[in-house]
């Protein structure tokens, strides 16, 4: 049974993150594979994921902010794949970039604990905990995707922070 989203595996097979083509100047594989998923769980997950924690955060960094964030949460979380992971590695999917979120949200907990009223600070950080521990017992999961987008998401968040005010609502 094929539960590929994508039909047409030539369309699958050019936006995918695969390693060697990136290092071959397939730059567009650094983006791409954020916005495409091979089965309907995977894509339910991260768009679960993204429903949850994204109005909050967009709310407060502005939707042009939050798009850079989030987009740029993902590309970290390819860059890392790419150095790290063997040439003929593929990845797609968008839980880098969720990952990238939870860490703006660390971010913010560290350096700008009042921006968050107490009842974000109880969800967000075992949320955020369950799922790095779920990283490394879940089945064919792209492990250094997930923890460099958190590490990217971090980053981003603490330069943010460093320009603008952040406060939840």
């Amino acid at each position: 049974m094929n539960t590929s989203l994508f039909p047409n595996q030539e369309l699958f097979s050019t936006l995918a993150g695969t390693n060697i083509y990136i290092l071959n100047g397939e730059y567009w594989r650094l983006i791409t594979p954020i916005f495409i998923h091979v089965a309907f769980a995977h894509v339910l997950f991260n768009s679960f994921s993204l429903i949850l924690f994204g109005p909050a955060l967009e709310r407060a960094l502005g939707k042009g902010l939050f798009i850079i964030a989030y987009i740029g949460s993902g590309i970290g979380a390819n860059i890392a794949t790419l150095m790290i992971k063997p040439p003929y590695y593929t990845h797609i999917g968008a839980s880098g970039a969720i990952f990238g979120l939870f860490g703006i949200y660390l971010a913010v907990l560290l350096f700008n604990k009042h921006a968050m009223p107490f009842y974000g600070k109880q969800v967000i950080l075992p949320i955020v905990a369950i799922s790095v521990i779920m990283t490394f017992f879940s089945p064919n999961v792209n492990i250094i995707g997930h923890l460099f987008g958190l590490a990217s998401g971090f980053i981003i968040g603490r330069i943010i922070l460093q320009f603008k005010s952040i406060h939840f609502h």
